[in-house]
């Protein structure tokens, strides 16, 4: 039995790796993966797009992080409610 080439052109994959990281949770108020920032609508569709359409989102990630790190309030905004 012979062992695959790690060269195999067979094997080569020229599509944009998925930002996926496996930290799958929705922020409920961004609608955004906490663990990759894409929406539900691109992580549903991320199989059907062409290259440039995931290459455009992949660019646009980086400056969807500040969405998330905005504080919800915490013990002192329910104290305010009060």
């Amino acid at each position: 039995m012979t062992q695959q080439d790690p060269t195999d052109k067979v094997w080569a994959r020229a599509e944009i790796e998925s930002p996926c990281i496996k930290i799958c949770v929705i922020h409920p108020a961004t609608r955004l993966c906490t663990g990759c920032l894409r929406s539900i609508d691109e992580i549903g569709a991320w199989s059907r797009m062409t290259p440039e359409m995931r290459s455009a989102i992949m660019a646009e990630l980086p400056e969807r992080g500040s969405l998330l790190k905005k504080r919800r309030g915490g013990r002192a905004a329910r104290l305010e409610q009060l």
